[in-house]
């Protein structure tokens, strides 16, 4: 009678059981794939907890292979453990272990586990995660939580806690049968893809060297000597380099021009006895441009005969580059002479300048300087020391068309001075003139 009771029991249970299974089992994917009904796997252990890995019982108890399911699991504290090799082979995972660092990986394409026994601790893709429990050697084999693991590989793990019941779902990812292969597609030959070059450092500009002599067409000069005379053709030159130190554009420049124009005087001044004529006297005529302002502190005139004066700048000037393309600003020293007997002027100044470039076909030019103070010394006529000072604007404006292959350029523009009258001088003065020339580049 006893043993009766104990086999209804037994019958019992694995119906019981077999509802779980199916029920669990019912309400997942895979099982919407098939119709065939879960397999009967006996009965579990008194008092275990049960696991479903793919509708195969995994017992809380580990202790050998068994026909038609894996080995037992085992629990630790609220952490259930499963053999690692078993399980996870299942999964099409290759199961290696290093005896020497005990370190288990369990690698398939597209995921990877690294555990070690008795670390807490998970790699999973490179990523390390803290465990509950560490893994272990139980009769001879290795297990490992579930939960973490199971997830790590791909699988899907869920706790039934009404049924004390773990479910384990992995479906392994068949790929889908390949076709024909296409005909190899006809190719053209094509030359071997080349490397791309390196990047080289950007070069320093090379230096660049110019030279350009101009004509002045009809100079316009207004001062004491001039009304606003003009002088026929004249000349101007100028030359320089361009250069970079440590990235830094610099220029160097000399310049120079001459204004040629005509002081006259009347006919009548030209005919007076002994060759003069009084600017001031009673025989003086009002207008007479031979009468010009005399220098020094007082005020006077004195007749000039007829002459072709001349007055010439020379400069010197070094500039640093404050932007592109070849714009700087420079410093300049100044000279001005002329063939009337008045001193020779000199004086500090500074500008704007830009340089051409030559290697565009057509390009502009131009600068402007300020020189607060050009002065030279004389002796008046009671043999006083004395110094006659302007203050002067020294500007130009030009285009140059360069001619291809060639180093040679054509050189047009404008250019002038203005001195504003300062200590001892008769008048202010303003000379412009247009110009065009040749010049060369290298």
């Amino acid at each position: 009678m006893k043993r009766l009771v104990s086999r209804v029991f037994a019958m019992l249970a694995t119906i019981a059981f077999g509802i779980v299974a199916f029920a669990v089992t019912a309400m997942s994917p895979a099982h919407a794939q098939t119709s065939a009904p879960a397999p009967n796997f006996g009965s579990p252990p008194s008092g275990e907890i049960p696991i479903l890995f793919n509708d195969q019982h995994v017992y809380t108890k580990p202790d050998r292979l068994k026909k038609g399911r894996v080995l037992a699991a085992l629990v630790r504290g609220k952490t259930i453990l499963v053999p690692l090799r078993s399980m996870f082979e299942q999964m099409g995972a290759t199961v290696s272990y290093n005896a020497s660092t005990k370190t288990v990986d369990v690698s398939k394409p597209g995921a990877d586990v690294q555990v070690t026994v008795g670390k807490p601790e998970v790699t999973i893709n490179g990523e390390t995660r803290p465990l509950d429990v560490p893994p272990e050697i139980y009769h001879g084999s290795l297990l490992v939580p579930v939960r973490v693991i199971s997830e790590g590989m791909g699988a899907y793990v869920l706790w039934v806690p009404d049924r004390r019941l773990v479910v384990v779902r992995y479906v392994s990812t068949i790929p889908p049968t390949p076709g024909p292969a296409p005909p190899p597609p006809t190719t053209v030959p094509t030359a071997a893809p080349t490397a791309s070059p390196t990047p080289t450092p950007k070069a320093t500009a090379a230096a660049q060297f110019f030279v350009a002599g101009d004509a002045m067409f009809d100079p316009k000069v207004y001062n004491e000597f001039s009304p606003g005379n003009t002088g026929g053709v004249d000349i101007a030159a100028r030359a320089g380099a361009t250069f970079s130190l440590a990235d830094i554009g610099f220029m160097a420049e000399g310049n120079f021009r001459q204004f040629r124009y005509p002081h006259r005087s009347s006919a009548l001044a030209a005919a007076a006895p002994g060759g003069g004529f009084d600017c001031t006297g009673l025989n003086a005529h009002i207008g007479e441009p031979g009468c010009v302002t005399t220098l020094g502190p007082f005020s006077g005139s004195a007749f000039v005969p007829s002459f072709d004066a001349r007055d010439s700048d020379i400069d010197g000037r070094l500039g640093i580059g404050i932007a592109n393309p070849k714009i700087f600003l420079a410093g300049s020293y100044l000279q001005r002479y002329t063939n009337y007997g008045y001193p020779r002027m000199n004086g500090i100044g500074a500008g704007l300048e830009k340089i051409s470039n030559f290697e565009q076909p057509i390009d502009i030019y131009g600068s402007v300087y300020y020189y607060p103070q050009i002065s030279g010394d004389y002796t008046d006529i009671l043999g006083n020391g004395q110094k006659l000072q302007y203050r002067l604007l020294h500007y130009q404006a030009g285009l140059t068309i360069s001619i291809p292959h060639g180093g040679v350029f054509l050189d047009f523009g404008y250019l002038g001075d203005h001195g504003t009258a300062k200590q001892n001088a008769p008048s202010p003065f303003s000379e412009n003139s247009f110009y065009g020339g040749l010049g060369l580049h290298f």
